[in-house]
């Protein structure tokens, strides 16, 4: 059974950075692309970042890119998010996925970005 954790998230000023974990079971982690997903507050679901089994192919969207970093550890089972000069618009429930519409998500991890 798929099973993803989110973790780390949490109250932050503008400027400020967090750093994501998502740690997975129940499936081969290591190929599989892995997918960070994000819900603000009345939105739908945004795609935020992605990776190949390897973390060599990624692609961000034009939203974060620049200020956000996606990686993994296949020995551990983990993805990453280092999300740096957070802003107010990247307060949102994030969460890490299978596919680019949130396939096998767990609950997510909280984020908001406020003075």
């Amino acid at each position: 059974q798929v099973h993803l954790v989110e973790s780390g998230g949490g109250l932050v000023r503008p400027g400020g950075s967090l750093r994501l974990s998502c740690t997975a079971s129940g499936f081969p982690f290591s190929k599989w692309w892995m997918f960070w997903l994000r819900q603000a507050p009345g939105k739908g679901l945004e795609w935020v970042s992605h990776l190949d089994f390897n973390g060599r192919r990624i692609q961000y969207s034009d939203s974060v890119k620049g200020r956000f970093t996606i990686s993994r550890d296949n020995a551990k089972n983990t993805l990453y998010l280092q999300m740096d000069n957070l802003q107010p618009e990247d307060t949102a429930l994030y969460y890490c996925a299978r596919d680019r519409f949130g396939e096998g998500r767990g609950r997510g991890t909280q984020v908001t970005v406020s003075s």
